[in-house]
């Protein structure tokens, strides 16, 4: 099960319980707008293929009114989707979010200290400001991207888009993974990029 109300927590490092209550509305909204009810199946495929049956607190008047704005809906509900997705299919979780012009919107990783590759120990010391935690390491990046309603070739042509966009950070040597989330259907892409130094 996937169940945007596990993101209302403080165990995922790098959102806040009420960013993550944000986002988990911002699903619903996409979600229900798009006449999905409680217990629709979200396929996944990619670099993860998989399907989870879909929870969330249903959205009133006042949360459709909140996110009344369709493209800051739909790319919120795909950040709290794709978070949940790659806790659940890669093991790790979102420990910061990264400024813009770095070609990926979150940084992942886990609080797994011990054998810490040399570039991962590398890209965390330099991110200890912003981590402010000794046990937590740096993994990865990964870009988000949401889609409303739109079809195979849509999806595989924001997967190429948003691939090519993390290449800006490649030099980081981190993997890289891409989510692309897909209301209508529902369905969510995730794809990976390993470049040679990772």
């Amino acid at each position: 099960m996937l169940n945007l109300n596990e993101l209302d927590t403080d165990d995922i490092p790098g959102i806040t319980r009420v960013k993550g209550n944000d986002l988990a509305q911002a699903g619903a909204v996409c979600l229900e707008l798009q006449g999905h009810q409680q217990g629709v199946r979200l396929i996944v495929r990619g670099h993860a293929n998989n399907s989870y049956t879909m929870a969330w607190t249903p959205a009133n008047n006042q949360t459709f009114r909140t996110w009344n704005d369709p493209d800051e809906a739909t790319e919120a509900g795909a950040a709290g989707i794709a978070i949940l997705l790659v806790i659940k299919e890669i093991g790790y979780t979102v420990i910061a979010r990264s400024r813009k012009g770095t070609g990926f919107d979150y940084w992942l990783g886990n609080a797994d200290t011990l054998n810490i590759p040399a570039i991962e120990r590398e890209v965390t010391t330099r991110l200890r400001h912003i981590l402010q935690d000794d046990n937590l390491v740096v993994r990865g990046r990964m870009e988000v991207s949401g889609i409303r309603a739109g079809n195979d070739r849509q999806v595989r042509a924001r997967m190429q888009q948003k691939l090519q966009q993390t290449n800006r950070s490649n030099a980081l040597g981190l993997p890289g993974y891409v989510v692309v989330v897909e209301f209508s259907r529902p369905l969510a892409e995730v794809g990976e990029k390993r470049n040679e130094q990772s």
